[in-house]
This record gives structure tokens, sequence and C-alpha cells, in this order.
């Protein structure tokens, strides 16, 4: 088949360009595990030697690190002055991790990705998936520092008011189970919001559960925010007036059969508050950035981590709103509505 020379021109093109951005992900990671980011925040306008002087690092190597942050528009530079610098906006992605814009953590989830290449290379070929617990460990911070600027912004200003009678319940004092909670980022934030209720998170993952217990000690919420170890389908309690997944059930091998586990946990008028990835119901609805970047996470992680379980039903990350509601009919939901919605997320309120 005979290519087109100015289509191959303009692929080669987009290519280069994904090229560059792929590159530059390990040099996100080093700057901001060397603070470079935060260094020239605090520092304004710099030269390299300036920045270098700041950082404690050497000038020479930060210079070149420099040079591909510019040329990726990650950082600003002066030609007059010889000064690099982030406006307003690129601190807000890399350097301020209090930011609802904040994305340098993901990052690490893209390290993971790579790290990982030769295993999940392997589970193509068996078909056995790949545990979470399997992965690099910078896969757990990052998916922490990747999520939780999301839910600081979101989830006690508009997610929870949006479910019916939810917040009041809330306030007024209620017992919760945030399942798949991972570092425990969401119990915190609720447990910090709603003081007169009680929360406990779950995760499968021990060092998860060890880290969100320090988070929470750290947040002065111990008092009213527990962590356990126990999985989806077989947590603990019973009468919970909120049970939240985040981010987490598409990831389950037996989604269905966490989802009636939630149910039988549930008090007669309990929610059941699920936050999954954006996504629309169609492939062909779905073929833009967001859809790249969620279809990439779910085939080297989301994917496999279901396919290592029992059942194995791999909804991946891009299920969709129809598929996720089918699952919460299978699990005797009758009620199911989107309560609100960002770009990354959708929330859906499931009652019995």
């Amino acid at each position: 088949m005979a290519a087109d020379g100015d289509k191959l021109q303009e692929f080669m093109g987009k290519m280069a360009g994904d090229m560059g951005a792929a590159m530059s992900a390990s040099l996100v990671v080093l700057g901001d595990r060397l603070g470079l980011y935060k260094a020239l925040a605090d520092a304004g306008p710099s030269t390299s030697a300036g920045l270098a002087a700041k950082a404690g690092v050497n000038e020479r190597n930060l210079r070149e690190w420099l040079a591909a942050q510019a040329a990726s528009g990650y950082v600003d530079y002066d030609a007059v002055s010889s000064k690099f610098s982030l406006n307003a906006e690129q601190t807000m992605v890399f350097a301020n991790e209090e930011s609802p814009a904040f994305m340098a953590g993901g990052f690490d989830v893209i390290s993971a990705m790579f790290q990982d290449e030769a295993k999940v290379g392997e589970t193509f070929k068996t078909g056995r998936g790949m545990g979470w617990h399997e992965h690099c460990p910078c896969l757990f911070r990052g998916t922490e520092r990747f999520f939780r600027p999301g839910y600081n912004a979101n989830l006690v200003s508009a997610w929870i008011p949006a479910l019916d009678g939810v917040e009041a319940k809330l306030r007024q004092g209620a017992s919760v189970a945030d399942v798949g909670c991972g570092h425990g980022a969401s119990t915190v934030l609720m447990a910090k919001a709603f003081p007169n209720s009680h929360f406990v998170g779950f995760d499968y993952h021990g060092p998860s559960v060890e880290r969100a217990r320090l988070l929470a000690a750290k947040e002065g919420v111990a008092d009213r925010a527990r962590f356990e170890t126990a999985s989806a389908k077989d947590f603990p309690g019973a009468g919970y007036g909120l049970v939240t997944i985040f981010d987490a059930l598409h990831d389950m091998g037996d989604p269905v059969g966490a989802a009636q586990h939630i149910k039988a946990s549930l008090a007669p008028d309990g929610t059941f508050m699920l936050v999954e990835p954006n996504a629309c119901d169609n492939l062909k609805d779905n073929l833009n950035p967001l859809g790249r970047m969620f279809y990439s996470a779910s085939t080297m992680i989301c994917t496999p981590a279901s396919m290592s379980q029992e059942v194995a039903l791999a909804l991946g990350a891009q299920a969709g709103e129809a598929r996720l509601t089918q699952v919460a009919h299978e699990a005797g939901f009758t009620r199911v509505r989107r309560a609100t919605e960002t770009p990354f997320n959708m929330v859906l309120e499931l009652r019995p």
C-alpha cells in the first residue's frame, strides 16, 4: 500500500511530538523528586546557576533540564535575561500540591507503567493478569498524588452535596466505608469535613493501609478515620449510611460481587457513591486526549489487575455509564443516577 507523502510527513510530525512528550515524562519525575519546580516557584525568575545554588544541584545538569522544560513549554524562558521561570498556570500544575490542577503526581504513574512493561507483557501472553500489589511502588504514591487534587477540589464541595440527603446525614453523624481506599486521601478528606461521622477505609493492599494510617494521624483525624486490610467483597460492618469507591471498581475482578456486598452492608436508607473515570459508552466517542490517557493506563494497570482476580470481568477504565449501570443492576441496585461530573470523573449515586 503506497503512502501519501503529505500524510506521512504530518504523521511523522505527530510522532516527533509524542516522542518528545514521552521522553519529557522522565524529566518531570526527576524535577518533582528533586524539588526543582518548587525551588523555581519560590525563587522567581532565575538563571541556571542561581537556581542550582538554591536547589543544591549541579548547574550543568540543571541547565540541560531547564532547556528541555522550556522546549516542552513546562517552564518559561526569557532570552534577554537568560532566566527561567514558572508562570501561574505552570506553578499550579507542577509546584503546588494543594492546587486542583496539580498533575506532577501522574508522572509517577507513567514511570510505573514503563518500569512494569515487561511484567505486563507477560500478561498478554498468559492472560493471567497482574495484581495491583505486583506493580512498582511508585504507582501507589503516584495514584494518590494524581487523584488527590481532584478529590480536594470536588469531593466535599460538589460531589457529596450532589447526593440526595447525604451531606446532611454526614453532618449529623453517620458510618461511612471507603472501599479500595488506597493511601486514604479520600477517607481523610471526608473525615476532616464531617467530624460527627465515623469513617473506615478498606484496601486489600497492606502497605497502602499502613500509609493511610500515617496520613490520618498526620491530619489529626485518627479518632474518626481508621483503616483495615480487607477486599471489596469481604470488608466487615453493616448499617453504613454511605459507602464509596473512588476510581477503583473497574480494577476489581468481580465488580458485581463487590457491589452486592456493598448493597448488603448499607443501612436501609444508605447510599453507594461510585466515582469512576468519565467515559462515553461507545469507543468512538472516547477517542480523544482523555480517552487516550485512560485507555493507556487501563492497558498497563487496570485491566491486568482485574484479570488477575476471580471472575476477571475486566471492565477497563473507560467502561462508561451504561456498563457501570448494568453492573449496579446485576448487583441488585434499582436506582442509579449520574449525580454530577467533572472532565475526569463521573459520580454515580446508587440506591437499593
